[in-house]
């Protein structure tokens, strides 16, 4: 999936504009940088279109642990948007994400999730 496609997915996804959803995607999958372990990230980053892979360059080898609702605070501050706004738009940037990677990659890091993040991830296996 190229990135227009991606940002276009998403967007009509979210209801929210493109430019917006640039912002929410860059936020999202750099907090999903941080909650997934290094290598990862950097194995997600690998199927991603090219001007999403570095958000997802994490700080740190090692996971962070945090759950759902700061998750959802890091994306509202980084992307700039409001709590709602930045839960709706993760969903989305994930589903898209879901789609545009291959089934055992998205599981990989499915796998490194506590089960409350299925509200954003969808089922988990």
């Amino acid at each position: 999936m190229d990135y227009e496609t991606f940002t276009r997915t998403a967007a009509q996804r979210a209801g929210m504009p493109e430019d917006t959803v640039e912002r929410v995607e860059r936020a999202t999958l750099r907090t999903l940088a941080d909650r997934i372990s290094g290598g990862e990230a950097q194995d997600l980053a690998s199927q991603l279109p090219a001007r999403l892979q570095d958000s997802l360059r994490p700080p740190r080898e090692d996971a962070e642990a945090f759950g759902v609702d700061e998750f959802v605070r890091r994306v509202a501050e980084r992307g700039d948007v409001s709590p709602d706004e930045a839960r709706s738009g993760a969903v989305a940037v994930l589903t898209t994400v879901r789609e545009a990677v291959s089934p055992g990659e998205f599981e990989d890091v499915v796998s490194q999730l506590p089960q409350d993040y299925r509200e954003l991830v969808g089922p988990m296996s």
